[in-house]
């Protein structure tokens, strides 16, 4: 009987860019936070005692600023080492070959995979086939898999692969290959990378993602963590292990036939609650979104800013761990309230029609002004990158903005013809 550890996507040193953090949010932890999920990781390696741990690619998030990410990784592999720990990595898009361009010697317990042909290594005292390929280029469009040599008769195989298989929404389509096609080999595990989402494809054979070890934005919401192995005999046992120092949260609230904006914070500060809990006492760091059709959609769209900081002073008073609000996103309607208005025939009536009915074309956005490509390209990275971005050549964003500015003339219209 032996234990193995198997894990993906670390992102060292992840610089979490674009994220729209509040006073207060405790910044030092979301900073190094994919640092702590990683010594959670060696720390059960060594709790566990499991006899390996696999590295299944994006271990680092790019190219070093400086030495020090490699430093650290090195300080947690001599842990291991001390622990008589071996680890196996094969590197992915994030840090192929070409992508990282300062290097440390690795210690002897370290070994990565290479990128040039499928390796395979034994370890004979285990009767275990470790067989994987490590990436040449960011960005491989071939079918690592397809090389992989058949299992080895008499042991327990596993195949270390950094791939996006037939494809998963969010994830470059790196390394493609079929379920079918990696069952073909004969393996009993395959320790998959590159997807950061947790997800077991398969369980005969077993064909796992483990997901990242630490979510570092508003897509990568819930726990995350590694993949325990317990091999038995012919007896395979898969658990996941939560990793994570602090969670992300998408808070849709549906304040639907609110009447007011009390009602709207009762059902908000109920769902941060219900989210607070889930955290397993970790800070949560979420985006809120208000949905639904509510007679307090006017009031809340005429004063955003005004409410965003009521709702992250209801996220912070909630205690436990806390909550950071990362953004507030008010998607609500008053579609019935300002059917009724635009049915008469007086000035404002007609001026609402108009607002109602206003498109825009993103197409010819640029035909509005010469100099708009110029200033598009002058945008700060910050704003055009990041985890949400503004892409200019997004019909979508740019319906979300005719929207806010929809609300917005309205909301002013209906006060100005309230005062009169």
């Amino acid at each position: 009987m032996f234990r193995f550890l198997h894990a993906a996507d670390i992102h060292l040193d992840s610089a979490m860019v674009g994220l729209d953090l509040p006073e207060g949010t405790p910044l030092d932890q979301v900073r190094g936070a994919t640092r702590r999920a990683f010594d959670n990781l060696v720390d059960l390696a060594i709790r566990e005692q499991v006899a390996f741990v696999l590295l299944s690619g994006d271990i680092y998030d790019g190219d070093w600023k400086d030495f020090n990410t490699g430093i650290f990784f090195n300080r947690r592999m001599a842990q291991l080492k001390d622990a008589r720990i071996a680890i196996y990595i094969v590197t992915g898009n994030h840090d192929a070959a070409s992508q990282i361009t300062k290097s440390l010697k690795p210690l002897e317990n370290v070994h990565f995979f290479s990128h040039r042909k499928p390796e395979t290594i034994l370890l004979k005292e285990l009767d275990v086939a470790l067989h994987g390929q490590s990436f040449a280029s960011r960005a491989v469009t071939d079918d690592l898999s397809a090389n992989y040599p058949k299992a080895k008769s008499g042991m327990f195989n596993i195949g270390l692969l950094h791939t996006a298989l037939s494809g998963r929404e969010g994830h470059e389509p790196y390394a493609p290959c079929t379920v079918d096609g990696l069952k073909s080999k004969g393996y009993q595990y395959w320790a998959l990378g590159h997807v950061h989402q947790r997800e077991i494809v398969s369980e005969d054979p077993w064909i796992v993602f483990p997901g990242n070890i630490q979510g570092r934005h508003v897509r990568e919401t819930g726990s995350k963590g590694c993949t325990l192995v317990t091999v038995d005999g012919d007896e395979v046992k898969v658990e996941s292990a939560d990793l994570d120092i602090l969670r992300w949260n998408l808070c849709q609230v549906d304040v639907g036939g609110c009447n007011s904006t009390d009602e709207v914070c009762e059902r908000v500060q109920a769902v941060f609650e219900k989210v607070l809990l889930e955290a397993e006492d970790r800070p949560l760091l979420a985006r809120l979104e208000l949905l639904g059709a509510t007679a307090a959609h006017q009031q809340l769209k005429s004063q955003t800013a005004y409410w965003a900081e009521k709702f992250r002073g209801l996220a912070a008073g909630i205690g436990g761990s806390g909550i950071w609000l990362e953004k507030v996103k008010l998607k609500t309607t008053d579609e019935a309230h300002l059917e009724t208005l635009t049915q008469g025939d007086d000035a404002l009536a007609g001026l609402l029609k108009n607002l109602m009915d206003l498109e825009i074309d993103a197409g010819k956005i640029s035909e509005l002004d010469l100099e708009f490509s110029s200033f598009l390209s002058r945008l700060p990275a910050e704003i055009r990158g990041g985890e949400d971005p503004f892409d200019p050549t997004d019909p979508d964003q740019w319906n979300d903005i005719r929207n806010d500015i929809k609300d917005l003339l309205v909301a002013r219209l209906l006060s100005a013809g309230e005062r009169k």
